[in-house]
């Protein structure tokens, strides 16, 4: 089960509070905290797309980037195995870790 919406190029995370009766979510990848809600799916599908439009109008009237930039940089934690693994098999095949887990990357997201 993927809790996720996606409306254009904008993905938002979706939370259920029992307590409260209510479907809530936020923007990811944005610069800033933009939070939506309705009470049913319906609700909170149209919530997160109104919440999508009023932020891109925001973002233009402020001159600001939309979403988040990213630098190409980023630490990965494995365990101490996976972590050995690796880079024996970066070694073997002649290419450095970095270059492995950039391959894998890649591999996996042109299955999606």
């Amino acid at each position: 089960m993927m809790d996720k919406l996606k409306y254009e190029n904008f993905i938002g995370s979706v939370h259920f509070s029992a307590e409260d009766e209510v479907f809530y979510g936020k923007i990811e990848g944005v610069n800033d905290l933009v939070t939506f809600e309705g009470s049913s799916v319906d609700e909170l599908k149209s919530a997160f797309e109104e919440a999508i439009q009023d932020y891109k109008e925001i973002c233009k009237e402020q001159g600001k980037e939309i979403f988040k930039s990213f630098k190409g940089s980023f630490n990965v934690r494995l365990n101490p195995e996976l972590h050995s693994k690796a880079f024996e098999k970066a070694l073997l095949e002649g290419k450095s870790l970095n270059q492995l887990v950039k391959e894998a990357i890649e591999e996996k997201l042109q299955h999606t």
